[in-house]
């Protein structure tokens, strides 16, 4: 049977949790263990599909076509297994789900409450998450105390006692500040983190002590004595820099030693050259280039969280450094397409509404007139299409419906149907619900073999993930064509656009699918190394 590792916050949030978490499952992989990740969010929305980017950062979009939280992202760079919708869920999820049982008569009218109902439905997910692999990592998200996790905690707590101390252990992530003013380490706040731990019948097994300084020795006999946590399981990180580093400072300290005596899990010592790779790469980088990126949630980055990530990997795959000069679309429209000079690449992401369109179209168009060269994704495909279809081939006004809703020119607009990879016919419009009836999930795409995408991924057929309800029109495609467009890539059953190029450019392509969300810091991704390549070229050439 699989066994489980609990993964908890105290202190303070925002400590990366999901780093690592995510770099001990790379470590336990590097020993030969099939792992996976679950993430249970504390939530009441149904799924983060429908939340604000600048509250919660990106949706993260799974290979089976599910909205989630972004630390899926992170798993998916630093494991070798793919994540599905087992993997993450949150308490509207399990309320929603335990109420339509009820509603159906499931419980023969017995009285639902949190225990046993939820912790149960918490539980039957945790075990599910968990088939055909050797090591479940459980991310319980919030931090400690907080009323709104407690539920999670109590299944946790349930699950180590059904299981025993070989099958399930607790990780337990916590602050250690520095005051500056007495230039001391204090203990106190893990002290008291772990206290409410145990308040709830959870005992660490591991402490994980997160510090921007390093921690004096002192410190940690003092937080393994309050804590009742061995000593040689109190772990350090501090701050590093690159979190493609954390594997191995994790490893250093024994951390994965400790989880394989403890689990009584048998495999190889771990081979960590990868990652060694990678770290040396980003580290010593050969190139540097300037990359204008044009969005429109700037205030949290974290909402392109797996796009900022894809690009430090194409820098490490190209030894090049990246300087990332973050602009928001709407100053593009205000103060003019000079925000944009210096650039050695442009790209602009994904992106939903009228705010800050027509920035984000006005750097479509001084990309494709200046040479520069230019990504554009989802809605970065929609803002080329516009700025071709208006200042090349003259459709004056055009548009997409989702900005105006009467514009004489469509050119990207709501496709009412396309057939998916199982043949099904998949219906929408504009009545229904924002969440869960868009082009979601990895999908096929056709490329042509003339195009330099092609030659860039090297295959004629390529599987990327979609999470949008706008496509290009293909009534104006061949009117696009002859002012200059060239379609690089289709749909399977050949009815969406899916890449464009413009053709006397050193470097032209937008794509409606999300790239970002397949790239790895060992692996890469073509066209985002592609984009980079293009841009050393654009900077040697002056």
């Amino acid at each position: 049977m699989a066994r489980f590792i609990f993964v908890t916050g105290g202190v303070v949030s925002s400590l990366g949790k999901g780093i690592t978490a995510a770099s001990l499952g790379a470590v336990l992989e590097a020993r030969g263990l099939k792992v996976t990740m679950l993430k249970m969010d504390p939530y009441i929305n149904v799924d983060p599909g429908t939340m604000s980017p600048l509250q919660h950062g990106e949706v993260f979009v799974t290979a089976d076509g599910t909205e989630t939280d972004l630390d899926l992202g992170q798993y998916e760079r630093f494991l070798q297994s793919t994540m599905t919708r087992n993997n993450n869920f949150t308490t509207g999820r399990v309320y929603a789900d335990v109420i339509a049982k009820e509603r159906r008569g499931d419980y023969l009218g017995a009285t639902i409450q949190v225990i046993p109902h939820i912790t149960d439905e918490i539980k039957r997910r945790i075990i599910e998450s968990a088939e055909g692999f050797d090591v479940t990592i459980v991310e319980i998200g919030g931090t400690v105390g907080d009323i709104e996790s407690q539920p999670f905690l109590e299944a946790a707590r349930q699950l180590r006692f059904e299981l025993g101390s070989r099958q399930a252990l607790l990780m337990h992530l916590t602050l250690v500040p520095f005051i500056s003013t007495a230039g001391e380490t204090k203990t106190k706040p893990t002290q008291h983190s772990v206290k409410e731990l145990r308040s709830m019948g959870l005992q660490p097994d591991i402490l994980i002590v997160r510090s921007d300084h390093d921690i004096p020795k002192s410190a940690f006999d003092k937080i393994a004595l309050f804590t009742n946590v061995e000593p040689q399981a109190v772990i350090s990180l501090v701050d590093t820099p690159t979190i493609y580093k954390v594997p191995e400072v994790l490893h250093e300290q024994g951390l994965d030693q400790i989880v394989v005596d403890k689990l009584n899990l048998e495999c190889q010592p771990a081979d960590l050259a990868d990652w060694h790779r990678v770290v040396d790469a980003q580290m010593n980088p050969e190139h540097t280039i300037t990359l204008k990126m044009v969005g429109k949630y700037m205030d949290l980055l974290d909402a392109y969280k797996s796009l900022n990530e894809a690009i430090v990997h194409a820098g490490i795959h190209t030894h090049t450094k990246v300087n990332v000069d973050f602009l928001d679309s709407e100053d593009v429209e205000t103060q003019g397409v000079g925000l944009l000079e210096g650039a050695d690449a442009i790209l602009v992401p994904g992106g939903f509404g009228e705010r800050g369109f027509e920035g984000k179209i006005a750097t479509a168009r001084y990309a494709r007139e200046h040479g520069i060269p230019y990504l554009g994704i989802c809605y970065g495909l929609h803002a080329a299409i516009i700025d071709i279809a208006r200042n090349v081939a003259g459709l004056e006004n055009a548009n997409s419906t989702e900005v105006n809703p009467n514009t004489p020119y469509p050119v990207i607009a709501l496709i009412t149907e396309w057939t998916n990879e199982d043949g099904d016919l998949i219906l929408r419009d504009e009545d229904s619900d924002l969440g869960g009836t868009m082009r979601m999930g990895e999908q096929e795409c056709k490329l042509s073999c003339d195009s330099m995408t092609y030659r860039i991924y090297g295959t004629t057929k390529v599987k990327e993930r979609h999470r949008h309800r706008y496509e290009v029109n293909d009534g104006y495609v061949k009117t696009l064509e002859k002012a200059g467009l060239k379609l690089a890539g289709r749909s399977l059953d050949d009815s969406l656009v899916e890449v464009i190029e413009f053709n006397d450019h050193p470097w032209f392509v937008a794509c409606q699918f999300h790239p970002e969300f397949t790239s790895s810091p060992r692996q890469g991704h073509p066209l985002f190394k592609s984009f980079v390549e293009a841009a050393i070229r654009k900077r040697e050439q002056g």
